[in-house]
């Protein structure tokens, strides 16, 4: 049983790789090849899913030692558990549900094998952060998803706000890793980079390893502070969006703090965790609330809902965190996708205000979008419903839920606010657009469909192993039914609100409208201090250099030093007169004494 785990699980890796080694070396590869790599991919790792819910047992697989230290040997170590076992295949669906879509949205890409290859690519830089068993390989994987989120989000280089929006990501990414550059210099000093080694030795850490963990994962996964660069990463692709929020990249930094769970128990880090968590589910949700770009929404919804997953880090309750990242790659891909396809159909239209009927032009993403966006809200017996209920009842019955709880209650309403804004704009009423829509093709439908299976069944079906095995609590029915009250409350809030907007006449927005849209100014208070910085270097280079060093000490201490030497050598005053009378005297008196 040891054996066949790690068996079928390289199995499954290698078929990734098969795909992606052949997208590399031949120049023409049949994509329905690709997707065949993917599906065969994904129904190997369900072979050890299913050995490990019937036994639960961790399998750990090692190579001899690679590189030697004075402290410890690095070698490649995978640890097959709970975490990696159960999102290797959610990793693979999603990622062969994007790939399937991208063949048809991204069809008149002259490097179509080139961008797929990508995101084979990104998807094994994660799979190797999943099944690391040491920092050192972590990093590996960690510098891989953002290097090649850099180059997808950059996709259509020809766009400036594309490489502006690629830059910044990469830019917010490097001060995450600074903080886990940081931990792994202290881990490979005083402890060990081995996963299992650290895990025992956990009394010996400090606060500074952890906060440098902390701060990773805030920059990785846009925690409040260094959340600008997720809405701006829209400018790529919607399937690179997709394959960001859902199970790559930005769930990364909330996994490192779920891996690393047994040391960051620390009251400190812990309650930061809990505030930073609860801050940025707010105020993304708010956010989502002011914005007009469908693909925005959905990246502060992302935003909304890691923030929750780091909430749950700072109750130190992990495993509730990665149930909601496990159900969140499912609703979050296909609403991705859906978008995506209401994009296309409208040629490029991405403004909701812009849109409208959507549900008789387009009716089965509608109806999927519908779906997606119910289980986003925690509808019961979708998917979404058994994390996030879970979650505001574990909040709810902490000793340190005020803060948190009061947060994602009012996260909770608003997020259903967004999701209804979106199908009530987008779908609902009459169409506010010129163009005429294009109609659904089937191409499309196959990915969405599969995405919408996996939305409604996980949650049930990941009842059937051990992270929904919680304590079983006695609670008040409001306390119980408090996650879906505020949900209905948001339901008719929302359905409020639409009504008198589209009746009352235009205003300018409110200080408050503003202030979300702008996502806090971020973007503005993030970028003067390296506008000053340039301003005063090039105010350095051009008045002090060449209006000070040239200019005294260049042509001008030339002159001067020339005109001192021109004084010294020559009595010439141009008295041309005096010259010529000195001159004519001289040869007269001269003659006067030989005769």
């Amino acid at each position: 049983m040891n054996i066949m785990i790690p068996t079928l699980m390289l199995t499954s890796l290698l078929c990734l790789m098969t795909a992606t080694m052949k997208l590399t070396i031949k120049k023409t590869v049949s994509l329905n090849e690709t997707k065949i790599w993917l599906m065969l991919a994904f129904l190997f790792s369900l072979a050890p899913l299913s050995l490990f819910i019937n036994n639960e047992m961790e399998t750990m697989l090692s190579s001899p030692p690679i590189i030697n230290t004075t402290t410890m040997n690095i070698n490649i170590s995978f640890i097959l558990d709970t975490y990696s076992i159960l999102f290797v295949p959610i990793a693979l669906y999603v990622t062969w549900a994007i790939v399937d879509f991208s063949t048809w949205y991204m069809y008149t890409d002259p490097y179509i094998n080139k961008f797929i290859k990508y995101l084979l690519t990104f998807l094994t830089a994660m799979i190797i952060i999943i099944t690391s068993n040491n920092i050192f390989q972590f990093f590996i994987g960690w510098e891989g998803v953002g290097i090649m989120s850099f180059l997808l989000i950059g996709w259509w280089y020809a766009r400036a706000d594309a490489n502006t929006a690629a830059l910044q990501a990469i830019i917010y990414n490097r001060i995450g890793d600074i903080g886990l550059i940081m931990t792994s210099a202290w881990l490979l000093t005083f402890t060990s980079m081995n996963m299992q080694e650290l895990f025992t030795q956990q009394n010996t850490i400090t606060l500074i390893p952890l906060l440098g963990l902390m701060t990773a994962a805030m920059g990785k996964s846009a925690q409040f502070g260094l959340h600008p660069w997720l809405p701006a990463a829209m400018e790529g692709p919607t399937p690179v969006s997709a394959l960001l929020h859902s199970s790559t990249m930005v769930v990364a930094g909330v996994f490192l703090l779920i891996r690393m769970s047994p040391i960051t128990q620390n009251n400190i880090i812990s309650t930061i965790c809990l505030l930073l968590g609860a801050t940025t589910t707010l105020f993304a949700a708010a956010a989502a609330t002011t914005q007009h770009d469908i693909k925005k929404i959905i990246a502060l919804s992302t935003t909304s809902q890691l923030g929750l997953m780091m909430t749950m880090i700072g109750l130190n309750q992990p495993t509730l965190a990665f149930l909601h990242m496990a159900t969140h790659s499912f609703f979050k891909a296909l609403l991705f996708l859906c978008a995506g396809s209401f994009i296309h159909g409208l040629e490029n239209e991405q403004d909701i205000r812009k849109m409208g009927a959507l549900n008789k032009t387009m009716p089965l993403t509608s109806s999927i979008i519908t779906i997606a966006s119910l289980t986003l809200m925690g509808m019961p017996f979708l998917s979404g419903f058994y994390s996030k209920d879970t979650i505001i009842e574990t909040i709810t019955n902490s000793h340190t839920n005020t803060w948190a709880l009061t947060m994602t209650m009012l996260a909770t309403a608003l997020s259903t606010i967004y999701s209804l804004r979106i199908i009530l704009l987008a779908q609902t009423d009459y169409p506010r657009t010129k163009m005429n829509p294009h109609p659904e093709m089937e191409t499309p439908m196959k990915p969405l469909l599969r995405l919408t299976l996996g939305s409604i069944l996980t949650g049930t079906l990941l009842k059937l192993t051990p992270l929904q095995t919680t304590t079983t609590v006695t609670m008040p029915k409001t306390a119980k039914l408090g996650a879906l009250i505020m949900t209905i409350l948001g339901l008719i809030l929302s359905l409020d609100m639409f009504l008198i907007s589209t009746k009352q006449t235009q205003k300018s927005p409110s200080t408050m409208m503003t202030f979300f849209n702008q996502l806090a100014f971020f973007n503005t208070i993030h970028r003067a201090l390296p506008m000053k910085t340039l301003k005063f270097s090039q105010n350095t280079s051009t008045e002090l250099v060449d209006l000070f060093t040239l200019e005294y000490y260049g042509p001008k201490a030339l002159q001067n030093t020339a005109t001192n030497m021109i004084n010294l050598t020559t009595q010439q005053k141009n008295l041309v007169k005096n010259y010529l009378t000195t001159f004519t005297m001289t040869i007269l008196i001269a003659l006067v004494t030989t005769i």
